[in-house]
């Protein structure tokens, strides 16, 4: 669906020019969410910006269905739907359903289309006893709600969510993640920026990761995860481990921590999946009541991927 190609744009200062966004590809197909992160003046919005053709980059170019749109906001906004974090694409003054009617006419639709399409929306964020409410009236996971179906009153096939969580409530946030769920699975493609990484986490089947300008990561998030993984072992007993125990498990070798007198954190060789029954063999007849290897998250990749502090195993 969004196809973006080697995008550049430098930007002039006092000292030259500087490089925002440096050779950026990006691509999202129909049913996807891509999570696009990085830190704050990294270029995240400089990319959106190219990509929802507001500025003209200076370098590549953006397909949307495979329609050139590279700077032309007007053909851009047939295929594309965007969320701002703030509810800032809402009338406060209007009432919800007359929020969503104004907007679809400017989609081109038809005063009785865009009631109709309204409707289908609200009832789908559950909204429908609230549509005669002004904005001002709701609350801010309403507000949301609303700004999602706004964007979504042209049926778009690209949708940009920016921060689409941030300051909701859990039952707020979940009910927009479950929403952002079905989107995917009705086979909309959705851009998701977000610096709550584990809604990223949540959300995201792939991951894109940009830092000064530059994508440093891109990959399925699954298959991220599990590479920033480490062959760490947890091991909690169920009663202490007596010392011959310890001193078996020392004798092999690897890196052993002992956290307490029932909690063992054991390194592995990577790479050797029989590693784990050995450790374990040892420690019998002690009852264990958990075991867990160390599992990345993506807050922990992001961290070591921005700073440069880690590489992926």
């Amino acid at each position: 669906m969004l196809q973006a190609e080697d995008l550049v744009k430098r930007f002039k200062s006092r000292t030259g020019l500087i490089t925002a966004v440096d050779r950026i590809s990006l691509a999202v197909e129909g049913g996807e969410v891509l999570a696009f992160l990085g830190p704050n003046g990294a270029g995240k919005t400089t990319t959106i910006k190219m990509v929802a053709g507001l500025i003209r980059p200076d370098g590549g170019r953006v397909l949307l269905d495979g329609l050139d749109v590279t700077g032309r906001p007007a053909r851009a906004a047939a295929s594309l739907g965007a969320v701002l974090e703030g509810s800032r694409n809402l009338y406060w003054r209007l009432t919800a359903l007359e929020n969503l009617i104004y907007w679809g006419t400017l989609r081109r639709l038809s005063p009785r289309q865009a009631r109709l399409r309204a409707g289908e929306l609200l009832r789908l964020v559950d909204l429908e006893d609230r549509q005669h409410n002004s904005v001002q009236t709701l609350s801010r996971g309403m507000q949301q709600k609303l700004a999602l179906c706004q964007a979504l009153m042209h049926r778009p096939r690209l949708l940009l969510l920016d921060e689409p969580t941030l300051g909701l409530d859990f039952a707020s946030a979940e009910a927009i993640k479950a929403t952002v769920r079905q989107l995917a699975r009705d086979g909309v493609a959705i851009l998701l920026t977000t610096h709550q990484m584990d809604v990223a986490q949540e959300l995201a089947d792939r991951v894109a990761i940009i830092r000064t300008g530059r994508l440093v990561l891109t990959g399925l998030t699954a298959e991220v995860l599990e590479s920033y993984s480490r062959p760490v072992w947890r091991i909690l007993t169920r009663g202490p481990l007596g010392p011959e125990q310890v001193a078996a498990v020392r004798g092999l070798g690897w890196p052993l921590e002992q956290a307490g007198p029932e909690d063992l954190l054991v390194t592995t060789p990577d790479g050797d999946a029989q590693a784990i029954y050995r450790l374990l063999e040892l420690l019998r007849p002690t009852p264990i009541r958990l075991v867990e290897r160390h599992q990345a998250d993506l807050a922990e990749v992001f961290q070591q991927v921005v700073s440069g502090t880690g590489e992926a195993s």
